[in-house]
């Protein structure tokens, strides 16, 4: 069992704790930010709080307490020109990114993830003599569909694209031998770190020996940077396998923990997300808008 420190931005009070009874205000944001990310060009106050149905100074308020920035700010983020803008400003190096992602800046504290893999046994039976546990969440970034073992998350999915039914079929497929239970009080606290920013969250990684190692590599970029499939390749010792390593990046299957969304390509472009290049861009915007709030 292994536990790594990830530096997250500092959660505004409202968000902290994730309380059930908010869970409003959390659908709300997420149609927002949906909303925000399908606009072909800026949406003022006025017609972001309208869409919403609440006044313009109380839509301002939730968002920016819930985001950490003004809509219009976080609108900047999500200019097709910030992958380029982070990885000029913000690459890490991933030889040096547990230095970087624990700077001991006030605007960070410490997400704890235990992890530990399968075995490449256990893997290769397609989840035989698992139970694996599932539920729907809200989340920022759409509807996210959460998966666990007893030892933690094993999968995440976020359906804003892709839908609910399809997200299913393409988690419970990765396990085709393992027993489904839907129990979402199971996996609750867990989401609710992941999503809070604050606490513990246990991962149970399913995959392939080369996919873990690069799903390790994966998990040593600080929130608000990135990196690119070049140096991930480097990092695990496979210079040449950059293609390799952009499949098994698009294979994790704990979205947003293991952020394969902090992957880019050397010219800046997003490259894929499996979820959706809207998500992609709504989770780096977002990561973005909170480092610097």
């Amino acid at each position: 069992m292994r536990k790594v420190r990830v530096a997250w931005a500092r959660p505004h009070a409202y968000c902290r704790g994730m309380k059930h009874d908010q869970s409003y205000h959390y659908q709300v944001i997420a149609r927002a930010i949906d909303m925000i990310d399908a606009a072909e060009a800026p949406l003022s106050l006025e017609d972001l709080a309208a869409a919403m149905q609440m006044s313009p100074a109380h839509f301002q308020r939730v968002f920016s307490q819930w985001v950490g920035v003004s809509p219009k700010r976080y609108q900047q983020y999500l200019a097709l020109g910030h992958a380029k803008h982070l990885l000029s400003e913000h690459f890490t190096t991933l030889a040096t990114a547990d230095a970087v992602g624990l700077s001991g800046s006030g605007r960070l504290h410490d997400l704890f993830l235990r992890w530990e893999a399968m075995s490449p046994g256990d893997y290769a039976r397609g989840g035989a003599g698992l139970t694996i546990r599932w539920g729907w969440f809200e989340s920022p970034f759409g509807p996210a569909l959460a998966m666990g073992t007893d030892r933690g998350l094993c999968g995440m999915a976020f359906a804003a694209e892709t839908g609910r039914e399809a997200a299913m079929t393409d988690l419970t497929g990765r396990w085709p031998e393992a027993a489904f239970v839907e129990d979402p009080d199971a996996l609750r606290l867990w989401v609710e770190a992941a999503f809070a920013g604050a606490g513990e969250a246990a991962l149970h990684l399913i995959g392939a020996p080369f996919q873990i190692k690069v799903w390790e590599a994966l998990l040593t970029i600080p929130s608000g940077q990135v990196t690119t499939y070049s140096e991930i390749a480097g990092a695990i010792g496979h210079p040449r396998a950059v293609r390799a390593v952009g499949t098994a990046v698009g294979r994790n299957p704990v979205s947003w923990l293991i952020p394969c969304h902090r992957a880019i390509r050397k010219s800046g472009g997003l490259g894929g997300y499996h979820w959706g290049l809207p998500v992609k861009r709504a989770m780096l915007a977002w990561e973005s808008a909170r480092a610097e709030a």
